[in-house]
């Protein structure tokens, strides 16, 4: 996964004008590339088709992100992994071994003229202790 260096630009925080690594996502691949590439490498058994083809997009999904490219799957939303990184002063001083904590997952809900299907009709309750 590639990354690149970006300096914070917000005054108010402790960090400004420190910098952090932050991943570079190459392409998005969509439903129908994910779905090209499973059937391409799927080889189905009898009784667990189904099983088979979760399992293989997930491993497909898995290798596009660690790729760094941003995967959107229709119905669902837009993956793509964040790093974590340390902030410096200076770009020369950045050590991706020393530096970089590790990677998130960024999820993006699909969202159709601006509402999240996910987010309807939640209902928040406080937990009884």
């Amino acid at each position: 996964m590639k990354y690149k260096l970006q300096q914070e630009t917000k005054p108010k925080l402790s960090t400004f004008g420190k910098y952090k690594a932050v991943a570079v996502h190459q392409q998005t691949v969509g439903t129908k590339e994910i779905a090209e590439e499973c059937v391409e490498e799927m080889i189905p058994i009898d009784e667990v088709v189904y099983k088979t083809a979760l399992s293989q997009i997930a491993k497909v999904v898995k290798r596009h992100l660690r790729n760094g490219d941003k995967v959107c799957l229709d119905g669902i939303g837009l993956l793509k992994l964040e790093i974590e990184s340390d902030k410096v002063d200076n770009p020369s001083d950045f050590n991706p071994k020393k530096h970089i904590r590790g990677a998130r997952v960024h999820f993006i809900p699909e969202s159709i003229d601006g509402v999240q299907d996910l987010y309807d009709g939640i209902e928040y309750e406080r937990e009884k202790k």
